[in-house]
């Protein structure tokens, strides 16, 4: 399926990708705070609008 440096390859850049977005997340994490304050309500409304159309699926299925 894979060759081996391809699996390599392929660990190495997940591990480096995460690294740098980990990073960049702690070196923005003032301005998330400032910019984007309450927006968990509104992930935690599009969650529950999401589960709700789930339950009428459900129940007149």
């Amino acid at each position: 399926m894979f060759t081996t440096g391809q699996l390599v390859f392929g660990i190495l850049f997940f591990i480096a990708f995460a690294t740098v977005i980990a990073f960049q997340y702690r070196k923005d994490l003032k301005l998330h705070k400032k910019y984007y304050k309450g927006t968990i309500w509104i992930l935690l409304a599009f969650i529950g609008f999401i589960g709700l159309i789930a339950a009428v699926k459900f129940m007149y299925m």
